[in-house]
């Protein structure tokens, strides 16, 4: 089988981008043929491993080069972007002749179901069906976002089939033919899991909006009071690295709370904690969930749009809490920090919790859904 990916660069630390290496790995290891095509690559390397059997192809678009740009020129620019993009897609598509072909909700959404290669076309999404609206932008953006969400709907129906990453957000999308769940899966099948006897706190994401770790931040400042002991730490970068690491010193956190930069061995990282804390406010299916549970920690998290809800099971392998609540975080964070047999008991089930996503599990899920429709595919020839 041969299996083309879109997305639009893999140099990124994301949860996507980790599920994609992931996932193409997989693929590579069966003796399938896999390329993926990026837009945005920029020459830049590959943040995570990639078997060197996976063919790799950047189209030069280069949609970043937007970024920072007002309203007139970014509507200019990506109607033109757009034309190269479809152009260079269609040529290369119509040169490899694949199987399946797999857009990540990236720019070729809108027409990569339309270019006859003879390929099925499958669109899966690793955010929720409320992504856009979930920005909070105001004035001109807003109605940009809203506009944007419905071409998102009218963009799902398009394809052979839409994979999402939770029971929760199926919903969200209405009455789909097309729709199908399956889960990210864990990125690692770890050989050991947390002793969670370290008085450390892990949180893992891009420094953005969308991660609030403000609120984390702002929440440490009452565990600092109650357990100056414990520490926390957040792996990831991004635009608001000055604004959060100014946040810490002004409250006074800078000797227990620590901006960390990613790392590809998170799996050690997670090891060394006794807990995950999350406060998103928007989410597909976090990996950070998947592997802090899949190493033994506790999670706590908001029960954002979409994932936690599918992940954590309340008072089982973790505690969910409103979104905002940063009082109810403060407490449960505190509770775990002074009850070792809840974490204990916690850990242990969020280790049994975990093999609902292993890499076997899952991608059998996918690869029962490229046989079936390959077969309807052959049907209709």
């Amino acid at each position: 089988m041969k299996i083309v990916y879109c997305i639009a660069a893999t140099s990124n630390s994301g949860g996507m981008e980790r599920v994609l290496a992931n996932k193409a790995n997989y693929f590579a290891r069966m003796g399938f043929e896999v390329h993926i095509i990026t837009t945005d690559q920029e020459g830049k390397p590959n943040f995570f491993v990639l078997d060197a059997r996976i063919q790799q192809h950047d189209l030069g678009i280069n949609y970043v080069h937007n970024n920072g740009r007002g309203l007139l020129y970014k509507v200019l620019s990506y109607a033109r972007k757009q034309q190269l993009h479809r152009k260079r897609l269609t040529t290369l598509l119509q040169k490899l002749k694949a199987d399946i072909s797999i857009s990540m909700f990236d720019h070729e959404v809108s027409f990569l179901h339309q270019i006859a290669d003879g390929s099925i076309k499958i669109l899966e999404i690793h955010f929720s069906r409320f992504k856009r609206l979930q920005y909070a932008r105001s004035g001109i953006w807003a109605l940009v976002n809203r506009y944007r969400s419905k071409q998102d709907l009218h963009y799902a129906r398009q394809y052979a089939r839409f994979v999402v990453l939770t029971q929760e957000d199926q919903g969200y999308w209405g009455n789909l033919p097309n729709i199908q769940v399956i889960p990210n899966a864990n990125s690692f099948a770890p050989a050991a899991v947390s002793d969670l006897q370290q008085q450390q706190v892990i949180a893992v994401g891009r420094y953005d909006d969308q991660k609030r770790f403000e609120d984390l931040i702002d929440a440490w400042a009452a565990v600092k009071q109650a357990r100056p002991d414990w520490s926390l730490h957040i792996y990831g970068q991004g635009p608001l690295h000055d604004k959060l690491q100014a946040q810490i010193a002004q409250l006074g956190l800078a000797d227990v709370v620590h901006l960390e930069v990613p790392v590809r061995d998170i799996e050690s990282a997670y090891r060394q904690h006794a807990m995950l804390a999350m406060t998103s406010r928007y989410e597909g299916l976090p990996m950070a969930l998947l592997e802090a549970q899949a190493c033994g920690l506790p999670l706590v998290a908001y029960a954002c749009k979409c994932g936690p809800r599918d992940v954590i099971r309340e008072g089982e392998n973790g505690f969910l809490l409103a979104e905002g609540d940063k009082v109810g975080l403060t407490e449960r964070l505190l509770r775990l920090m002074q009850d070792a047999p809840l974490r204990t008991a916690m850990g242990e089930a969020a280790k049994c919790r975990s093999q609902d996503f292993t890499e076997e599990v899952v991608m059998t899920q996918w690869l029962n859904l490229f046989a079936e429709l390959q077969k309807a595919h052959g049907e209709k020839r």
